[in-house]
């Protein structure tokens, strides 16, 4: 317990730190005194323009998607019972990619490219279940194959409207939503994003018991008389809305998924009652800092999908150093 309470406090204060300098840092530095004086109410004109209308809104963002993420990995892998698993794995990215491809080329709003990409998100983890449906098996690995399917079909038509569109106006636009960023940020995307985001988190903590459960095998809570099919339904459904609703405000933002659930529960242990919100938290940090880094270390910003596979890369490796160290691999 006093380990947890040292865990949740540290990523706190890593956390406020990681605000505090994620307002400062960008290509027009805000020294702390200015920052100061906008928290009391007074400062520059433009001071409080960067602040307010450029900074405030992505970090708001990164802060929501990067907690989004890790809660929907840690559900993805305790369901699936595989610390491999991301919340991509049920096509939801691939998806959601399509979606948003299609908005671009039939020359869509920001509004349109949202919902198209929510809606290509859905369709393709209902394609998923679809399949394994017609599996006729109950269980994990239906589910599995499913996403696989679903993951080949998306990318595939994926890559047709790639090819079909215009390349020197469309297919630029394309590739940069497909690395990620949240450079494009609005009051008016988190206003109607985050309050659905923070209501599926509140849903994926609300079933941390289920969670903890679904280590058991099918015929092992049968004979305790949990309805397992359902309860595993139910949180991969609200686990994959809330991988759709990330990419639909940040693009492709991959290993945050994967990485931070791991680097949680080495920390903090497997009870999702303390998991969950801890790798929110973890993910929030991870999130904040790699946006960060990709506003600040090139006179030109840097794709965050692009700098959270280098860094996810690198964590990864150290994850599975310590998992070899335990026993575990």
């Amino acid at each position: 317990m006093r380990r947890n309470r040292l865990c949740f406090g540290a990523a706190l204060v890593v956390l406020g730190s990681g605000l505090c300098l994620s307002l400062m840092m960008g290509r027009y530095e805000v020294s702390p005194m200015a920052l100061l004086h906008v928290m009391e109410g007074h400062g520059e004109p433009e001071v409080r323009a960067v602040l307010f209308q450029a900074r405030l809104p992505r970090i708001i963002a990164a802060l929501c998607v990067g907690a989004a993420l890790a809660m929907s990995g840690t559900a993805f892998q305790a369901v699936f019972r595989n610390p491999l698993v991301s919340p991509d794995l049920l096509g939801v990215l691939s998806g959601a990619a399509f979606g948003a491809a299609w908005a671009i080329i039939a020359h869509g709003n920001t509004l349109m490219i949202e919902i198209s990409t929510f809606i290509g998100g859905c369709g393709a983890v209902a394609f998923g279940f679809l399949v394994a449906r017609l599996v006729s098996g109950e269980g994990v690995l239906p589910l599995l194959l499913g996403g696989l399917i679903s993951t080949a079909l998306f990318t595939a038509l994926l890559s047709l409207l790639k090819y079909l569109a215009d390349p020197f106006d469309q297919l630029p636009a394309i590739i940069y939503w497909l690395l990620g960023s949240l450079a494009q940020t609005s009051w008016g995307q988190l206003a109607v994003l985050v309050p659905l985001l923070c209501l599926g988190m509140a849903g994926l903590w609300s079933g941390a018991r289920i969670l903890d459960v679904s280590g058991l095998s099918d015929d092992e809570a049968r004979s305790l008389g949990l309805p397992i099919s359902t309860m595993r339904l139910g949180i991969l459904l609200l686990a994959t809305a809330l991988g759709a609703l990330t990419v639909s405000l940040a693009g492709i933002i991959g290993w945050v998924g994967l990485i931070i659930p791991h680097m949680a529960r080495l920390l903090i242990g497997p009870e999702h009652r303390n998991l969950l919100p801890f790798a929110a938290l973890l993910g929030a940090c991870c999130l904040l800092f790699a946006d960060m880094a990709a506003r600040s270390l090139s006179p030109s910003e840097i794709p965050l999908g692009m700098m959270t596979e280098l860094l996810g890369a690198l964590g990864f490796v150290l994850v599975l150093r310590q998992l070899r160290r335990e026993g575990r691999l």
